[in-house]
């Protein structure tokens, strides 16, 4: 069984800054693309940042030289470095992964979420 867990939510001015990050543990053979999803309020969840295995990254257009999605393969964890928040920033974050474990396909994992707000 494999876990993902946020962390590093919370209130925070706008202009402000939060370093989100994801830990995956369990029974882990590799860990293939991650993710950052967030859902608004009354919102689609939409994809925030994606990073592939080899390192490769893709933002949404409205987060674009903002934030920042980084890895540490070694310790299974994915950031997101959220820099010059804006109001419209405040969503629970979501992780995700694409990860294979023994005996099964890849299959995609999620976490519970992390509340993050952007208020003054």
């Amino acid at each position: 069984q494999v876990q993902l867990e946020e962390s590093g939510g919370g209130l925070v001015q706008p202009g402000g800054s939060l370093r989100l990050s994801c830990v995956a543990s369990g029974s882990i053979l590799r860990i293939h693309d991650m993710a950052w999803y967030r859902q608004a309020p009354g919102k689609e969840r939409d994809l925030v940042a994606s990073i592939t295995g080899g390192g490769s990254t893709t933002y949404s257009e409205s987060v674009k030289g903002r934030f920042t999605i980084s890895r540490d393969n070694a310790k299974n964890l994915v950031y997101l470095q959220m820099d010059s928040l804006k109001s419209d920033d405040t969503a629970v974050y979501y992780c995700t992964s694409l990860i294979a474990s023994p005996q099964l396909p890849p299959l995609y994992y999620w976490g519970k979420g992390t509340l993050v707000t952007v208020s003054s």
